[in-house]
């Protein structure tokens, strides 16, 4: 006789990861913000969110550096019909570009680390 299938909706514990894993994971986290905005960070914390708590904290700061810098560009939009939303644009831009390089720095070496000036949506 075979073992029944498990009722729907319960799985198998998910093991935690190792170190050197949590860094990698932690260190894609900022690294897809920079080439896919809100949606790398927003998967990566969806998937690997519950493997380690390194992972998930550098996942959430990712994620919540990319949905502040939604807000500084939804606020640009309409600052540009006044000209001053074509200065601050490239200003968001930079600043979200350097945040996301210096996370994904202290991911790789191992530090905790969360973005200035960023809201935090996900904890």
């Amino acid at each position: 006789m075979t073992t029944p299938p498990p009722p729907y909706g319960t799985y198998a514990p998910v093991p935690p990861m190792s170190p050197a894993d949590e860094k990698l994971w932690a260190t894609l986290s900022h690294v897809s913000g920079i080439f896919f905005s809100l949606v790398g960070p927003l998967v990566i914390y969806l998937v690997v969110k519950d493997r380690g708590p390194f992972v998930r904290a550098h996942a959430a700061s990712a994620l919540n550096l990319q949905l502040t810098l939604l807000i500084g560009y939804l606020v640009c939009i309409p600052l540009a019909f006044v000209f001053i939303g074509l200065l601050l644009l490239p200003a968001v831009a930079i600043f979200g570009l350097i945040v996301a390089i210096l996370g994904a720095v202290k991911a790789n070496s191992g530090q905790w680390y969360h973005p200035p000036l960023t809201i935090r949506f996900v904890s």
